[in-house]
């Protein structure tokens, strides 16, 4: 991070902490102006929703249309407000990204992994890209965990180091002398994983949920002995039995956090443990498969969210396929943001195959993540049969697609992991599986 960076972050995050204290009347003024400017701004100068809107110029939030990301991906070009950002570039210069590194050396780009059969690309600007970061530092400041000038505090993150997904770009970009930062790929092995963490002692650890499970059977085995002042969890849903074991583990229960490329943190827990939406930063719809709120209580299938903040590509009300409930409790914290009782839906299963002694052995999704991703194919899903068998659905292969070449690449990366002879079989498929929620899982464990 430059001095600029620095300055203009610490700016964010004391405003931020102000709109602690606010009203639930000055949070909803907020949201008027915020979404008045975005909708203005997106009305002048991207064709799209000039058109996308069109009539609609003045109605109310919950009468607009819905962006889905196929629509997003369908309209690119003519939705982001810089006219010369065209996403054929974008794409190109994602597929030559060796590391985190800045589009026209300005903008933040990031990726989707293709959860719903397809990837999203969403680019950032200067200003957008400090208030995506301030939403990963409120977060921290929730928890109690302060850096800043005068305090270091070391962070170590098992996720994904791949240079174009959002957890990496932010992991890079926050990196700097008073939060020195250790990114781990989720997909190398665990003893591995517990090495690096060993060798670092971290006083914050951020994790995939299923992943700081993982990284809690290994304290309790001895395996990884690390003392975190907190504990993050993301990106997956964090189980009551995570929860558990990661507070068996280091006698702290987790923090856990909301977050996604599109929008950056939606929300996090307080220091009570209740989870706050991040409603000055992203007005988040909780919906049924009518697109109507949901009741506190009830389950929605899917959330819309508008990016407040959002101008280079801005998003209004875009589907995210998350399953969440709302609720009508408060918090004692005294914050006037409205709560998230529960996020449910199927996170990535991680799956448990075996050695050639019978022995189990963790596999993290990212593994096959990290190979699927790169293969020219519409989409794709693993599912697990009986022992260290596993169907590779294919959707709409392109052209260079090597089944053969994808066999051999997978079954060479669990045996590098001490997979004993993992069969691998490649399907053809019209279209891909979907949950009793509309989501489309990636990688589907045995039962």
């Amino acid at each position: 991070m430059t001095i600029y960076q620095i300055i203009k972050l610490l700016s964010l995050r004391y405003k931020l902490s102000k709109r602690d204290r606010w009203t639930r009347e000055e949070l909803t003024k907020h949201q008027e102006r915020a979404l008045k400017s975005l909708r203005e701004y997106a009305y002048a100068f991207s064709p799209f929703y000039k058109e996308f809107h069109s009539g609609l110029f003045e109605a109310p939030l919950q009468s607009l249309p819905i962006l889905t990301k196929q629509k997003l991906m369908e309209n690119w070009d003519n939705l982001v407000t810089d006219r010369s950002v065209k996403l054929a570039d974008v794409k190109s210069f994602l597929e030559n990204l060796k590391d985190v590194s800045l589009f026209k050396s300005r903008y933040y780009v990031a990726s989707t992994a293709g959860t719903t059969g397809m990837k999203g690309i969403f680019i950032y600007n200067p200003e957008e890209w400090i208030s995506v970061l301030a939403s990963y530092v409120r977060g921290n400041d929730w928890a109690g965990v302060k850096a800043g000038l005068t305090r270091r505090i070391k962070v170590a993150i098992v996720s994904t180091t791949t240079p174009w997904h959002g957890s990496a770009v932010v992991g890079a970009t926050l990196k700097s002398w008073f939060v020195p930062t250790l990114r781990i790929d989720s997909t190398e092995p665990i003893e591995r994983i517990a090495s690096k963490l060993n060798d670092s002692q971290p006083r914050s650890l951020v994790a995939y949920a299923n992943m700081a499970r993982l990284l809690a059977h290994e304290q309790l085995a001895g395996d990884l002995n690390i003392a975190p002042e907190v504990v993050f969890c993301a990106s997956e849903v964090l189980t009551r039995d995570a929860r558990e074991l990661i507070k068996k583990a280091w006698g702290k229960e987790p923090f856990n956090q909301y977050a996604a490329t599109e929008t950056a943190e939606i929300a996090s827990d307080c220091e009570y443990h209740d989870l706050h939406l991040y409603e000055d930063l992203v007005i988040a719809e909780i919906v049924d498969e009518n697109n109507e709120s949901v009741k506190p209580g009830e389950y929605g299938v899917k959330v819309l969210v508008t990016v407040l903040f959002s101008r280079t590509l801005p998003l209004i009300r875009y589907e995210i396929s998350d399953s969440i409930m709302p609720s009508s409790r408060t918090s004692p914290c005294g914050r006037p943001f409205a709560l998230i009782e529960d996020i449910q839906g199927r996170a990535e299963d991680i799956l448990y195959l075996t050695d050639d002694k019978g022995n189990m052995i963790a596999i993290h999704p990212n593994v096959f993540h990290n190979i699927m991703e790169s293969a020219p194919v519409g989409g794709w899903q693993i599912i697990q049969e009986k022992g260290n068998t596993l169907r590779v659905l294919v959707l709409n292969p392109g052209a260079g697609f090597d089944e053969k070449g994808l066999v051999e690449n997978i079954s060479s990366q669990l045996e590098k992991r001490g997979v004993y002879k993992p069969l691998i079989k490649v399907e053809y498929v019209t279209s891909l599986a979907r949950g009793s929620l509309g989501k489309t899982f990636l990688v589907k464990a045995s039962k």
